[in-house]
């Protein structure tokens, strides 16, 4: 059976010059997500382990060269990509299939549902790390690499037309407080109902700074 170190070791790579925001890390936030998510899961025997750590080391593997324009998706490109290298070492084209499914299904801007329960817990654990103190840091960080402003007084979240937001302050209302509402499993809505409360306390806490009263 393939050694998902091996699996590892090849991911590690796509990497190498990765933003904070989408770095090694992340798969390694997401890694220890996940293992929460099964942990919790009512029937976790029910669920393919193996599919999922697979799905989690690679599904962000295009990510970068999206940020650098050379792709349009990075789901697309990276369920394509993992699908190649797992079928390197010889994996099950059932266990491809099912992996590159949970990769297309992971994007927050695709219309692609996940159908089983692997492809759930990697979207949730994925859109849990954009939530909480992380996923703060990470909107910023991610802000940053794109030269978006930090907050633009002059375009209120009301009045933003675009969909992630012009400002990293109006990505958090656009985007990051949407995520509880896309979790698929009980225990990817309990943790995002706390992530999420402590981005509303965040907000409140810079609201109140901008307005000089804290």
């Amino acid at each position: 059976m393939l050694e998902l170190e091996t699996v590892r070791n090849r991911a590690k790579p796509y990497f190498e010059n990765a933003p904070p925001a989408h770095d090694w890390h992340h798969i390694q936030r997401v890694e220890e997500l996940a293992a929460t998510l099964v942990e919790r899961h009512p029937e976790p025997e029910t669920v393919d382990e193996r599919v999922v750590s697979l799905a989690i080391l690679l599904h962000d593997i295009g990510r970068e060269r999206e940020d650098r324009g050379e792709i349009d998706d990075h789901a697309t490109w990276g369920a394509r990509e993992a699908g190649e290298i797992l079928r390197e070492f010889s994996v099950a084209d059932e266990t491809v299939s099912q992996v590159k499914h949970c990769i297309r299904a992971h994007r927050y801007s695709n219309d692609v549902t996940p159908e089983t329960i692997e492809a759930e817990l990697v979207s949730d654990a994925d859109n849990l790390d954009a939530l909480g103190a992380v996923g703060i840091g990470r909107v910023f960080a991610h802000g940053t690499a794109i030269d978006s402003p930090m907050y633009n007084p002059a375009l209120p979240v009301a009045d933003d037309e675009t969909a992630a937001g012009t400002s990293q302050y109006n990505h958090l209302h656009k985007k990051i407080l949407d995520l509880p509402a896309r979790m698929y499993t009980d225990a990817g809505r309990e943790l995002a109902a706390a992530r999420a409360a402590f981005v509303r306390e965040f907000i409140a806490q810079f609201d109140a700074e901008v307005a000089g009263e804290r």
